[in-house]
C-alpha cells in the first residue's frame, strides 16, 4: 500500500505541474472530487481494516507478554526487565501513507464541499473588468446564490436568484468551458443590448453614465490617466472606462460565430443584439479592451459558477480588500 500511496503522490504532483506550466487545462472541481474519494476509501480502510488490525495486534503482543511474566512468576522470578510499551507504541502508530491519505480526508472534503456549494476563491487575470477590478485582485464567488449546483457537471439542483442587471458574475467561458470568466451582465434573457459609438443602449434606451472628476483611473502600463465614468445597470452603480482613443471597430460578419449568432446584428461601429431564453449577454467594466458577449455571444445559464462581491486580498495594494459593485 505504501507503494501503491508513493505512486498516487507521483502522479498528482506530476498532474499539478504541468497544469501550473500550462502543459495542460486542469478541472480543480474534478480533482478535488477525485482526492475527495480516493481519500475516503483510505478512511475507511483505515477504520474498519488497518486500525482494528494495529490494535488487534497490541493486544496480542500484551496477551503474550502478560503470559510470558505469568509463567516467569510460577519459576520464582518476579522482576522482569522487559517493556512493550515501546513496543505496542510502534504497533498502533499510523504508517506515513495512511497519515497522508486517510488523515487528509476530512480537510479535503471540507474544502470540496465549501468550495463547491458555498465560496470559492478567483484571481483576476487581465485587465477586462477595470476599474471595478484589478490584475491580481484575489475574489470570493457566492456559488449559491443562483442556485445550488452539483460539483464537476455544474447542473443546478435547487434554484435560487437569476442575474441581473449589473451582478458580475464568474461562468465558464461558452468557447472553452475549462476557462473560467469574470464579466459584468448587461442583458438578461429578452434584452435587446447594443453597443454603438461607445455607448450602451439596452431595450432602446441608452444607458445613463455620468463622467467622473479628474484625476481618473492611472494605468501603470501606458503610465497615463484615463477617464472614467459612473454607469447605472438595474439598481447597481458602477465605473466603467471609455477610451475613445482605443476604439475597436467590428470586423466582418461572418468572423463571428455562436449559438443564437442569428440574434445579433454587425456592422463596423455597432453590435445589437437580442438575448435569447436562458442566457445572458456580458461584457468588461473597461468597455474597449475586454473580450466579451460582443465578440463571442452569448452565455448560457448552466456556465454560470457564481456571483462574485468581495476582494479578500491583493499582495500588491491591500486597500483593494472589501466589496464591490
Amino acid at each position: 500500500m505504501g507503494l501503491l500511496t508513493g505512486v498516487l503522490y507521483g502522479a498528482l504532483a506530476v498532474y499539478l505541474g504541468g497544469w501550473y506550466l500550462g502543459k495542460w487545462t486542469g478541472n480543480f472541481s474534478l480533482l478535488l472530487f477525485i482526492l475527495s474519494v480516493v481519500t475516503l476509501v483510505y478512511w475507511l480502510a483505515e477504520r474498519f481494516r488497518f486500525a482494528p488490525a494495529r490494535r488487534a495486534a497490541a493486544a496480542e503482543l500484551e496477551r503474550q507478554d502478560a503470559q510470558r511474566r505469568a509463567e516467569l512468576a510460577r519459576q520464582g522470578i518476579t522482576r522482569v526487565d522487559t517493556d512493550v510499551d515501546s513496543a505496542r507504541e510502534k504497533l498502533l502508530a499510523q504508517p506515513w501513507w495512511l497519515d497522508w491519505t486517510a488523515g487528509l480526508f476530512p480537510v479535503i472534503l471540507a474544502v470540496f464541499l465549501l468550495r463547491s456549494f458555498l465560496f470559492e476563491p478567483f484571481k483576476i487575470p487581465s485587465g477586462s473588468m477595470i476599474p471595478t477590478l484589478l490584475v491580481g485582485d484575489l475574489i470570493l464567488v457566492n456559488k449559491y446564490h443562483y442556485g445550488v449546483r452539483l460539483p464537476v457537471i455544474n447542473r443546478k439542483v435547487i434554484a435560487n436568484h437569476d442575474p441581473q442587471r449589473g451582478d458580475v458574475i464568474v461562468f465558464r467561458y461558452p468557447k472553452d468551458t475549462s476557462v473560467d470568466y469574470i464579466k459584468r451582465v448587461v442583458g438578461v434573457p429578452g434584452d435587446e443590448v447594443s453597443w454603438r459609438d461607445q455607448k450602451l443602449w439596452l431595450n432602446g434606451q441608452e444607458v445613463p453614465v455620468e463622467a467622473l472628476p479628474p484625476p481618473g483611473y492611472y494605468d501603470e502600463d501606458s503610465l497615463r490617466y484615463f477617464q472614467v465614468f459612473k454607469e447605472k445597470l438595474g439598481t447597481i452603480e458602477h465605473r466603467i472606462l471609455v477610451n475613445p482613443q482605443a476604439r475597436r471597430p467590428f470586423g466582418p460578419e461572418e468572423v463571428y460565430t455562436f449559438p443564437f449568432r442569428e440574434n445579433c446584428r454587425y456592422s463596423a461601429e455597432a453590435v445589437t443584439c437580442k438575448v435569447p431564453p436562458g442566457h445572458y449577454f456580458m461584457m468588461g467594466d473597461n468597455r474597449d479592451n475586454s473580450e466579451d458577449s460582443r465578440y463571442w455571444g452569448f452565455v448560457p445559464d448552466q456556465n454560470i459558477v457564481g456571483k462574485a462581491f468581495f476582494v479578500w486580498m491583493n499582495f500588491g495594494n491591500l486597500r483593494r480588500i472589501g466589496s464591490f459593485n
